[in-house]
C-alpha cells in the first residue's frame, strides 16, 4: 500500500472547542493544587490521589452530558472494585497480626515457664530466710524467758567517745596518768556508792519476806497473848484461894473452908487483896494496841518514801502518834531523797507539814528539828515561810537557829531587817541578851536598845564597848556616853573614844567627835574647834 493510500484512510484528530480545553485545564490544575493541599508526595497509590481522582471523574461526569450513563456505570464499577480491594487488604492486615500473635505463643509460654522457675527459687530462698529468723525470734524469746525468771539485772550503758569525759579536761582526757587516776576515782566512788546501797537499801523480796515473817510473829503474838490472859485468869483465882487458906488457917478453923471462902468474900479484906492482885498481875490491852499503831506508821511511812508519795509521806510524819517520825532520823530520809525536778522539795513539805501541826501537841518541836527546818526554808529562799514559823508556830529556839538567819541576811541586803528582826526574837527567847541587843542597833533601834538595857543590867562596860566595835553607830556612841532617863552614862566618853582610836576605828571616832562639836551651842564655845583627821 502507498503512502497516498494511507494518508486516505488516515483519521484526524478530533478538534477540542476552546470551552472543553477551558474544562481541561481547570481539572489539570485542580489535581495539582489538591496533591500540593495534602502534601501526597510519595510514589505509589494512596486514598488522597483516589478521592483526588474520583472528584476530578465526578466532575467530568457531569461536564459530559453526552456519555453520563456510560460514564456514571463505570464509577461505580470502579468503586465496587476498589472497595472490594480495600477490605481485602483490611482482612488480609487482621489475619497478619492474628498470625503474628499465634506465632509469639509458644515464645511467650517459654519465657512464662521460665519466670515460674525464677519466682519459685526465689520463693524457697525466702522461706529459707524466713525460717532461720523464726528460729532466731524463738531463741530470743528463750533466752528473755530465761532472763526473767533468773532475775538478772543488766546495766547497758553506752557512751559516745567522741564526746569529752565529764570532769576531765581535753588535756588530761589523753593523758594515760590522769585517766588512770580518774579511774581509780570512779572506782572508789563506785564502791562507795554500792556500799551505800546495801545499807540504806534492801531488795523488794526482802520486803516481801519481811512482812511475811511479821504475819508469822502477830500471829504467835495473839496466840501468846490469849494463853497469857488464861494464865492470868487462874493465876487471879490462886491467889484469891491462898489468901483465903491463909486467912483460914490464921483462924481457928472452926468452919469449914468452903464456908470460910464464902464468909470471907463478904468482907472487904479480900477485896482490898483482889485490888492488890490486880495490880501485879494487870493486863493492859492498850499498850500492846499502842505498839501495833506504832509499827505500822513506821511500816507505812517507808512504804510511801518507796513508792515516792513524799507529800503523803510528810502529813503522814507530822501526824505520827506520840511524834515518832518526828525525828532526825527522818530528815536525813527526805534529804537522801534531793530535789525532784518540776516538784517541791521533799524535806521542805515535811518541815511544813510538822510545823503547822505544832499547836496539836502538849510539846514544841525540840530545838534540832526547829534548826534543819529554817535551814531548809532559808537553802530554798522561802524566808516568807520562816517568819510565819518562827511567828506563829510552837518551836524550840536555838541560838544556832539565830546565827543561821542572821547569816542568810548579811548575804542578802535585801531581806537584811526581816532577818535581824527574826533573830532578835529568837536571841530574845534564849535569853541571848547581847546577841538581841546587837540585831536591835544594826536595825537602827537605838531608843529601844537603850530601855533594853537598862531593862536588864547585866550588861558590863566590856560588853558595851564589844557592842560599839560591832555596830559603830555614832547615834548609839552618844546614847551610851550621856546621861539617858536621869541616870549617869553607861560608858565614858574619853573612854570610849580612846577605845575606838585603839582598834582602829578612827573614823568613827573622828565622826563623833565632829558631831558633838557641831552639836555644841555657839554661846559656850563661841568658836569651835576644827577637827582633821
Amino acid at each position: 500500500m502507498s503512502v497516498q493510500e494511507i494518508n486516505k484512510h488516515a483519521v484526524l484528530p478530533p478538534i477540542i472547542s476552546r470551552s472543553d480545553k477551558e474544562f481541561l485545564e481547570s481539572m489539570q490544575r485542580y489535581i495539582i493544587t489538591e496533591i500540593e493541599r495534602v502534601g501526597c508526595k510519595e510514589e505509589g497509590p494512596a486514598d488522597e490521589y483516589y478521592i483526588i481522582y474520583r472528584n476530578v471523574f465526578d466532575k467530568v461526569i457531569e461536564y459530559v452530558t453526552a456519555y453520563k450513563s456510560v460514564l456514571t456505570s463505570i464509577k461505580k464499577e470502579y468503586d465496587t472494585f476498589i472497595e472490594t480491594i480495600k477490605k481485602g487488604q483490611r482482612t488480609a492486615f487482621h489475619l497478619h497480626g492474628k498470625l503474628k500473635v499465634l506465632a509469639a505463643e509458644p515464645t511467650a509460654l517459654v519465657y512464662h515457664r521460665k519466670r515460674i522457675i525464677q519466682l519459685e527459687a526465689k520463693l524457697k530462698v525466702i522461706e529459707n530466710n524466713s525460717s532461720k529468723i523464726q528460729l532466731q525470734i524463738d531463741k530470743m524469746k528463750q533466752l528473755r524467758a530465761e532472763y526473767d525468771m533468773k532475775e538478772i539485772k543488766y546495766c547497758t550503758f553506752s557512751k559516745d567517745p567522741s564526746k569529752p569525759i565529764p570532769g576531765m579536761t581535753l588535756q588530761d582526757s589523753v593523758s594515760l596518768d590522769a585517766l588512770t587516776k580518774y579511774l581509780k576515782h570512779l572506782e572508789d566512788k563506785y564502791a562507795e556508792i554500792k556500799q551505800v546501797m546495801s545499807k540504806k537499801y534492801v531488795p523488794a523480796q526482802r520486803m516481801v519476806d519481811l512482812d511475811e515473817e511479821m504475819i508469822v510473829v502477830l500471829k504467835r503474838r495473839d496466840v501468846a497473848e490469849n494463853l497469857n490472859k488464861e494464865l492470868q485468869f487462874h493465876h487471879q483465882r490462886l491467889q484469891i484461894i491462898l489468901f483465903a487458906l491463909t486467912s483460914w488457917v490464921k483462924s481457928d478453923m472452926s468452919i469449914s473452908f468452903q464456908d470460910f471462902v464464902k464468909q470471907i468474900q463478904k468482907t472487904k479484906d479480900l477485896h482490898g487483896d483482889q485490888g492488890i492482885v490486880e495490880e501485879l498481875c494487870e493486863y493492859d490491852p492498850g499498850k500492846a494496841k499502842e505498839a501495833e499503831i506504832l509499827l505500822y506508821h513506821i511500816e507505812r511511812f517507808n512504804e510511801l518514801i518507796s513508792l515516792g508519795e513524799y507529800e503523803k509521806a510528810a502529813c503522814f510524819a507530822a501526824n505520827s502518834p506520840r511524834r515518832i517520825l518526828q525525828n532526825i532520823g527522818t530528815v536525813n530520809k527526805f534529804k537522801a531523797v534531793g530535789k525532784i525536778r518540776g516538784k517541791p522539795f521533799p524535806l521542805l513539805l515535811f518541815f511544813e507539814a510538822i510545823f503547822s501541826t505544832s499547836h496539836a501537841h502538849r510539846r514544841p518541836i525540840d530545838a534540832a528539828l526547829t534548826l534543819e527546818g529554817i535551814k531548809c526554808g532559808l537553802s530554798e529562799k522561802r524566808l516568807d515561810l520562816v517568819i510565819n514559823w518562827v511567828t506563829q508556830e510552837r518551836l524550840t529556839f536555838s541560838e544556832e537557829a539565830g546565827d543561821v538567819i542572821c547569816d542568810y541576811g548579811e548575804q542578802d541586803p535585801y531581806t537584811k531587817s526581816k532577818c535581824l528582826a527574826l533573830a532578835q526574837i529568837i536571841y530574845s527567847e534564849c535569853n541571848l541578851h547581847k546577841k538581841a541587843l546587837l540585831c536591835m542597833c544594826k536595825q537602827g533601834q537605838i531608843h529601844k536598845a537603850m530601855e533594853y538595857i537598862q531593862q536588864f543590867k547585866e550588861f558590863t562596860c566590856y560588853d558595851l564597848m564589844q557592842l560599839i566595835k560591832l555596830c559603830p553607830d555614832p547615834e548609839l556612841i552618844q546614847c551610851l556616853t550621856k546621861e539617858w532617863n536621869g541616870k549617869s552614862p553607861f560608858l565614858s566618853f574619853g573612854l570610849t573614844i580612846i577605845h575606838l582610836f585603839s582598834v582602829d576605828m578612827k573614823k568613827v571616832g573622828i565622826k563623833v567627835l565632829q558631831e558633838i562639836n557641831t552639836a555644841l551651842p555657839s554661846a559656850v564655845f563661841p568658836r569651835k574647834v576644827k577637827l582633821v583627821e
